[in-house]
């Protein structure tokens, strides 16, 4: 096993594009210069969201921009299992706990002060539930996702942020570290507006007992008035471009490759 291992995760939510290409080309870019391996793993657990034609496009997409990962890449949505052990783990440890409250709910009794994404901290409405009325409300299958206990740590920032909603599929903080660990990730190369988790990721490794890769944020690409591309602003996609006519060595020469 190369002893840099690197990789690329994208969400099958939407078409890639030239934000996507940049940290994927970057990702190679790195892990060939260290000597190690570039791994593909596919993050799709939002099941209200990713679209298994949007997991064959993005795996289309890095073919034809000639990028080699590893074989046999992690699809999340087949490993459910081992983020549900994750999940119980953090349980027994108290570290998390689960959440009852409905959207407006958590509104209606939000705290003061506002996470990195500038959302209202949780109000802890849920927090000090006993284990029992706890267990008996998940026994009786009421939905439910899982709040992570911050206060006093360096992921305080986001209050008792929502890690994992396990009735729709949506669990990136806990999968992510999981994955990084099972994969035996040592770095982590990804847009800076993923800087502000990383105290997140970096609380669950030591709860859970996982190495810390080494973290690498990069630049974000741009349109003209300097937002960041989207999948949701339906910013150009690389299918678009090439059938445009773009070939990979313009895209990679237009990113700096």
């Amino acid at each position: 096993m190369p002893s840099a291992r690197f990789r690329f995760a994208p969400s099958p939510n939407g078409r890639l594009h030239l934000g996507h290409a940049y940290s994927a080309l970057l990702n190679e870019q790195m892990a060939r210069q260290a000597g190690g391996a570039l791994l593909l793993r596919i993050e799709d657990t939002d099941q209200t969201r990713c679209k298994p034609e949007f997991t064959h496009a993005c795996i289309a997409d890095l073919h034809w921009l000639g990028i080699a990962f590893a074989p046999n890449p992690r699809i999340q949505s087949e490993h459910f299992e081992d983020y549900d052990a994750a999940l119980r783990k953090l349980w027994e440890l108290d570290a998390i706990y689960p959440c009852f409250c409905s959207r407006k709910q958590v509104a209606g009794h939000a705290r003061s002060g506002h996470d990195p994404d500038g959302q209202p901290h949780y109000g802890g409405t849920c927090a000090g539930l006993s284990r029992e009325v706890a267990e008996s409300k998940m026994a009786a299958a009421e939905q439910h996702g899982w709040r992570l206990r911050t206060a006093g740590t360096d992921a305080a920032s986001w209050g008792d942020v929502m890690i994992a909603k396990r009735h729709v599929g949506s669990c990136y903080h806990i999968a992510v570290v999981v994955d990084d660990a099972l994969q035996g990730i040592t770095h982590v190369v990804r847009g800076q507006d993923l800087q502000a988790a990383t105290p997140i990721h970096l609380l669950l490794q030591d709860l859970l007992g996982l190495p810390h890769p080494a973290y690498h944020h990069h630049a974000l690409v741009q349109d003209g008035a300097g937002r960041k591309l989207a999948k949701s602003a339906g910013d150009t996609s690389l299918a678009e471009l090439r059938a445009e006519g773009f070939t990979p060595a313009r895209i990679r020469a237009q990113l700096g490759f």
